[in-house]
């Protein structure tokens, strides 16, 4: 999956952006749970299906 469908997946779940790295973005989902989301072009489906729950949480 390309890492712009995903932002876009997760920002419709209401999360939003904490920080940026070298190498992973933190995030927070609306309900305060924090996951990382790595910085590369593509993101590999199971990877990004586990951001997208954690998004949720």
């Amino acid at each position: 999956m390309k890492k712009n469908l995903l932002i876009k997946k997760i920002k419709e779940k209401g999360a939003f952006l904490i920080c940026q790295g070298s190498g992973h973005e933190v995030w927070e989902s609306k309900n305060g749970y924090r996951f990382t989301v790595p910085r590369h072009s593509k993101i590999g489906e199971g990877l990004a299906k586990t951001i997208l729950k954690q998004a949720d949480k």
